[in-house]
């Protein structure tokens, strides 16, 4: 067993996985897991640039996890960087910073690689072999969608810019939002939907598992839970009607509505509509039943891979 560190730093979050790894196995044993909303991505779409408050607000972050890494003193960490920061003209300021911080150079991963390992981490708990159904796994984040298909391992993938905060910076105005802001958001969905059909198949898939948080709030909303309960959650099969509820319910309420919704983490408030509208839209698109909802994601496949091929800690 290893014991690594996994950090995923998205568009709008940046969390942390500590855990006790065998590669071999492909198994792990949690120690610490815990997430912080830093909104990265604030404005990328528009500017191209991290704005410095964003980058102060990530690097913060980066200390309370520098210090529980060294309390549990993790052999390795991989710190692996997705979709903002593959769009921004200065990322080396963002490098600088994480280095000077926990010791190693930020992964920026390709939409290619982040689909993998959000593969990898979704399917950990899920039945594998010959009889294994073929999965398309759709990782909804705060700057990008990934969608994998495959059984044991991935089959086809892409990743597209439609992530919550993307579009809701580029979209929605109002409170609550607009017809035509969220006619807007869900035509770019629809887009993007017919770029991934180029290359992966979506309509034939019998089951579909989704990640990320906009897919488990929308799974907390539709259970009716009063706090998030992340064991409840993991593995939960939420039907297309009860995401179709919640999706409705969110895009009639005002931001004061959805801050007051029990599950309702404070830093999604704003982009919660976004990520919902992405999730029914692709349910409608392939025209799945129900989603299987996984708490393992891609942190779990960063932290998988960190035993394999990653940096060890000074």
């Amino acid at each position: 067993m290893t014991r690594v560190a996994a950090v995923d730093c998205g568009t709008n979050s940046i969390r942390l996985l500590v855990a006790d790894v065998d590669p071999h196995a492909g198994t792990l044993a949690e120690l610490d897991r815990r997430m912080t909303i830093v909104r990265l991505g604030q404005g990328v779409d528009r500017t191209g640039r991290f704005a410095p408050e964003a980058l102060e607000r990530t690097f913060a972050a980066c200390r309370e996890y520098a210090a529980v890494i060294a309390e549990l003193g993790a052999e390795r960490v991989l710190f692996v960087a997705t979709s903002a920061s593959r769009d921004v003209s200065n990322r080396d300021e963002f490098v600088a910073g994480v280095r000077g911080i926990l010791g190693v150079d930020p992964e920026v991963i390709s939409g290619e690689l982040e689909a993998e390992f959000s593969f990898t981490g979704a399917t950990l708990e899920l039945a594998e072999g010959p009889g294994a159904e073929e999965r398309l796994v759709v990782d909804i984040g705060g700057g990008s969608t990934e969608f994998v298909v495959g059984r044991e391992h991935v089959e086809a993938s892409r990743s597209v810019n439609i992530g919550c905060v993307r579009l809701t910076e580029r979209h929605v105005r109002s409170d609550p939002p607009a017809e035509a802001e969220l006619a807007a958001v869900r035509a770019d969905v629809v887009a993007a939907l017919d770029t991934v059909e180029e290359t992966v198949p979506l309509r034939g898939v019998r089951t579909l598992v989704g990640l990320a948080g906009s897919v488990t709030t929308v799974a907390a909303i539709a259970l009716g839970l009063d706090h998030y309960d992340r064991q409840v959650i993991h593995r939960s099969r939420i039907s297309y009607e009860q995401v179709a509820a919640v999706t409705r319910r969110l895009l009639g309420a005002t931001r004061e509505e959805r801050a007051a919704i029990s599950v309702m983490h404070p830093g999604r408030v704003d982009v919660i509509v976004s990520g919902a509208l992405i999730l029914l839209t692709i349910m409608e698109r392939i025209g799945a039943a129900e989603v299987i909802v996984s708490e393992n994601d891609i942190l779990d496949g960063i932290a998988l891979r960190a035993a394999e091929d990653p940096a060890p800690v000074d």
